[in-house]
């Protein structure tokens, strides 16, 4: 009956999702494309049997790269098709993997899209990254007897009490999981909590991203564009932060022969943020220019896709966004796994705990405000010996906690067989 009753919500929503959709393309015309994907009409489809991957957005999508390349190596025969929700997941799974993917978007979840989808595919396993419950797709695929497994699941306290609200919906949809693996402990209590009846801790396996040779090369380049200045870097960015930052920049009066270094979270936002900066009389230079960063330059805008190690290596410190308002924060384990000492804002619940790992190491450090925030930074640019120690400790700390992509990789295995 709950998911009867959820199933006509759904219907009910349908006008307000199609307006949804409209209103995304003001700003990201992506949207009005493959409109079809989301009912469940698709081109055709490989001959090789799939493992299919739901890899909601950008974060879920670039945590997805190690298990695509362990998958691959592991299953030959098979291909890997993921799914996606939203135009930058998409994008972001282009530029990760070009053509060694299929890729679409996931159907909404009424069952008779679903149901296309399973037809049209076959998948043989799903996989669901990070957190993404869809009863009807979960039901619909415990009666086709394709198995699917949450990995790399997490739940913060916010998304737990919204799943709550919904108790029977919840319980049926992770008890008919085939498999669970969560990154931490926190997230498994919460799930169990939920109804689920056995989770597995693995951690993270963001962890087991390694940043790529050409990624390391453009970070090279990078600096060789900037010169011998010390760069402080505000990495993936959120409305509403750079502003925020900006100002604490220019009032704080760091060290003027330093830059800054601005890349927004979603591309969408680039010009707005250029926008903000021009508006504070600061002088601007876009990345997309492809031109050395001039002396006089004093916020460089990374107005590109794809390139956040390369953002990281050629950082002296960085503030990872999304910490700073109440976003959850965005992935600081990049930064670490390039040793480039971290600055957090208070707010890091997508990302709980590698903050606290990360912190604890000496990795890390989180302050309260903009202006903390700045504080900190410039008194690390001063110090290189400090510098040093937090970029030991994040190499450390990211090199500690590989391994969960092996584990998950383990965990299901068995599925693909009972599956064929």
């Amino acid at each position: 009956m709950s998911r009867l009753l959820y199933t006509l919500a759904l219907w009910l929503l349908l006008p307000w999702g199609l307006l949804h959709l409209l209103w995304r393309a003001r700003r990201q015309p992506e949207y009005l494309r493959h409109w079809g994907e989301r009912f469940g009409s698709y081109a055709p489809a490989g001959a090789a049997p799939a493992i299919w991957i739901h890899a909601v957005s950008v974060g879920e999508t670039r945590a997805a790269q190690p298990l695509v390349a362990a998958l691959k190596e592991r299953y030959p025969d098979h291909r890997i098709l993921l799914t996606h929700m939203t135009p930058t997941g998409r994008q972001t799974s282009e530029a990760l993997f070009g053509d060694g993917v299929e890729r679409i978007y996931l159907p909404y979840d009424y069952t008779f899209a679903v149901r296309r989808f399973l037809d049209h595919f076959q998948p043989r396993l799903g996989l669901i990254m990070e957190t993404e419950l869809w009863p009807n797709l979960i039901a619909t695929c415990k009666a086709r007897g394709v198995p699917l497994a949450l990995v790399n699941a997490r739940l913060s306290e916010k998304s737990a009490r919204g799943y709550a609200r919904f108790p029977r919906l919840a319980r049926e949809a992770l008890g008919n999981l085939a498999a669970i693996s969560a990154q931490g402990e926190a997230d498994a209590a919460r799930l169990t909590a939920l109804g689920a009846p056995r989770v597995e801790i693995f951690g993270n396996i963001k962890f087991d991203i390694a940043p790529p040779t050409e990624q390391r090369a453009k970070g090279e380049d990078f600096r060789r564009r900037i010169g011998q200045r010390k760069v402080f870097l505000a990495a993936s960015t959120r409305e509403g932060e750079e502003g925020l930052i900006l100002d604490a920049w220019r009032q704080a009066g760091v060290d003027a022969a330093a830059l800054l270094v601005v890349v927004p979270r979603h591309p969408q936002r680039f010009d707005e943020v250029a926008a903000l900066i021009a508006s504070r009389g600061l002088r601007l230079q876009r990345r997309s220019d492809e031109m050395a960063v001039g002396a006089d330059t004093q916020v460089w805008l990374g107005d590109s896709m794809g390139e956040m190690f390369a953002y990281y290596a050629a950082a002296d410190v960085a503030f990872v966004g999304g910490s700073l308002l109440a976003f959850g924060c965005q992935n600081l384990i990049e930064a670490c796994a390039v040793g480039t000492p971290v600055l957090l804002g208070p707010s890091t619940y997508n990302f709980a705990e590698a903050a606290r790992g990360a912190i604890a190491s000496g990795a890390a450090r989180q302050c309260g405000a903009a202006a903390e925030i700045i504080a900190a930074a410039a008194a690390l640019l001063a110090s290189d010996e400090e510098r040093q120690r937090m970029r030991a400790a994040g190499l450390a700390f990211a090199a500690r906690h590989r391994g969960a992509t092996q584990r998950t990789l383990a965990l299901i295995e068995p599925l693909i067989p009972a599956a064929s």
